[in-house]
């Protein structure tokens, strides 16, 4: 299905956005920001996780384009706890800290918890992806390898992936973990990223292969390099950007419709 289908069979344009609270990891409350086209539905259901930066008006911007397109959207604040909604992107070493420092059991609580938010609402059709960019990115795998809520998940450009080394808070590469993926995956990134580098994007491809997973990978040509959704930042690749949106759409419209 394309974009123009996914789009014309959803007639609901008129979004609202708010922000809401529910049940995290070990039952503890966080925040988040809940678009939803307006209308009863039902419609499919996405889990936006955010970049390393936090939960910038990029993100809810991200939100609103899905519930545009027909899908109710919640995007969980995994610094909640922090009392950071959105990071300094100028204070690298401290934001390098605060991602390091988010540990894998938690936000794969958080996750889940959000997915059980999401399916409760009265319009949502109880079917889910998940898509996040950069660290969201390895959220996004990671929750699709410790879950059986998703039909669907989006990797944009996720970094450590495939992990120089392993922490307390992260004690188990994902990488280690796509034997366990639980839905069909989509994964997007740029030949100029470090991180990840063309080898980890090929390590993921061929664990998806031993694994005999369903998913799609599509590696854009150099220049363009890790963050290319961001159109606040000069990262920002207009031409991948677009086809990006037009696989994310139609991949979703597939599985989730």
């Amino acid at each position: 299905m394309t974009t123009r289908e996914v789009q014309q069979q959803r007639k609901h344009f008129g979004i609202i956005g708010e922000s809401v609270r529910f049940p995290g990891h070990k039952g503890e409350i966080i925040g988040g920001y809940l678009a939803r086209p307006l209308g009863t539905g039902p419609y499919p259901g996405v889990v936006l996780i955010h970049e390393a930066f936090g939960q910038v008006t990029h993100t809810r911007e991200e939100a609103h384009k899905f519930a545009s397109a027909g899908f109710i959207t919640i995007c969980p604040d995994l610094y909640w706890r922090e009392g950071m909604v959105v990071f300094d992107p100028a204070d690298f070493r401290a934001l390098m800290q605060l991602v390091g420092g988010l540990a894998d059991a938690q936000a794969i609580g958080d996750l889940e918890g959000a997915a059980s938010f999401l399916k409760a609402n009265p319009a949502c059709n109880g079917k889910l992806g998940a898509i996040g960019h950069c660290s969201g990115g390895r959220h996004t795998l990671l929750f699709a390898c410790n879950t059986k809520s998703l039909s669907a998940a989006v990797d944009c450009y996720g970094g450590r992936v495939v992990p120089e080394q392993l922490t307390p808070a992260m004690p188990k590469a994902v990488i280690d973990m796509v034997g366990d993926l639980s839905c069909p995956l989509l994964g997007l990134f740029g030949e100029a990223d470090r991180d990840p580098s063309p080898d980890h994007v090929k390590r993921l491809e061929d664990e998806l292969k031993k694994h005999g997973k369903q998913y799609e990978v599509k590696s854009y040509a150099k220049p363009v390099d890790h963050g290319f959704f961001a159109d606040y930042r000069p990262s920002y690749n207009q031409e991948a950007a677009v086809d990006g949106w037009e696989r994310i759409l139609t991949f979703f419209g597939k599985h989730l419709t």
